[in-house]
């Protein structure tokens, strides 16, 4: 899926869609995002070293996941977090870096979906974590 598609899915837009491509490969979703540098997110984080906040590296790897609950997410519905668990930062993601992920829902109950992923750059392992959401009504 392209950013269009991308769209039809999630309501993220402008500067907070934050994925470029994503697939379901057999029920992992893999993604792509390349920091380009100028983002809003790296303004101050930190001058003359700017490196992707924690929290935004856990943003992309929910809106990557959110494409594996396609026929949940639907119009007028809302897939917002519910949960982080066992959040490990391995290594920083820098403007230049395309980062990678890999998530697969673990079990789902309706409204509420968990997940396992990971974010990667070239192979080396930045972030891994156990997330939740809820599909909520707009």
């Amino acid at each position: 899926m392209n950013r269009e598609e991308i769209m039809n899915i999630l309501p993220h837009r402008d500067r907070m869609l934050l994925l470029d491509d994503v697939e379901d490969q057999d029920g992992t979703a893999v993604g792509h995002y390349t920091v380009r540098g100028d983002e809003f997110f790296l303004e101050g984080h930190f001058p003359g070293h700017p490196i992707v906040p924690g929290v935004i590296l856990c943003e992309i790897l929910a809106q990557s996941a959110c494409v594996l609950m396609g026929d949940a997410v639907s119009e007028g519905k809302l897939p917002v977090y519910t949960g982080l668990n066992n959040v490990r930062f391995r290594s920083s993601v820098k403007p230049g870096d395309t980062v990678e992920t890999r998530c697969h829902i673990t079990r789902a109950k309706h409204p509420f979906y968990f997940a396992e992923g990971s974010v990667t750059v070239d192979g080396r392992l930045c972030v891994s974590a156990d997330f939740s959401f809820a599909v909520t009504g707009v």
